[in-house]
């Protein structure tokens, strides 16, 4: 249980807190919650960080860390649409699109064969956070919160993660 993992692990016990944070009705939870997302997302850029300068990269990892994303992420979207600050639609294609793009690593590493991270994945997962943390502090106080960010974003967010998936499936169409 390297330091990189232990990170992994922080994000996903973050998840539930998170969640019921995110659902109290006092002033500055959205604040808070939104703070508690940031966290957990930037453990997965200091676990994997982590991992290949100190050479910790395990089985476990590769497996808990995109669980990890996949929970962070789709526990906000389900919040998000929960609370009506995002439209269903808007959370099933990026859900969905995580659901096969996992399929079809899945199905890859059974034959050998791993399909790498691509930038159009990168650029999804921040488009992403900062789509996600726009959205939980649209109560914000400050007037830069007032401008329609989170849907701007999310747009972004939404067209990264079709070209991502379309790309991941482009690239694995052989198997």
């Amino acid at each position: 249980m390297n330091l990189p993992n232990k990170l992994t692990l922080l994000r996903i016990t973050l998840v539930p807190v998170f969640m019921v944070i995110v659902r109290l009705n006092y002033p500055y939870t959205d604040f808070i919650a939104a703070g508690i997302f940031i966290l957990a997302a930037l453990t997965d850029t200091l676990d994997g960080y982590l991992a290949r300068q100190r050479c910790e990269v395990t089985r476990f990892g590769k497996l808990l860390d995109p669980l990890a994303d996949k929970l962070l992420v789709s526990a906000a979207l389900l919040v998000l649409v929960e609370g009506g600050r995002l439209e269903a639609w808007v959370a099933m294609i990026i859900i969905g699109r995580e659901f096969a793009v996992t399929g079809l690593r899945a199905v890859a590493a059974a034959e050998g064969i791993i399909i790498a991270a691509s930038p159009f994945g990168k650029l999804k997962t921040v488009f992403q956070i900062v789509a996600i943390t726009a959205l939980l502090l649209r109560n914000f106080p400050f007037s830069l919160w007032r401008l329609p960010l989170g849907s701007i974003t999310m747009s972004m967010a939404v067209i990264f993660t079709i070209a991502s998936g379309l790309d991941y499936f482009l690239r694995g169409r052989a198997i």
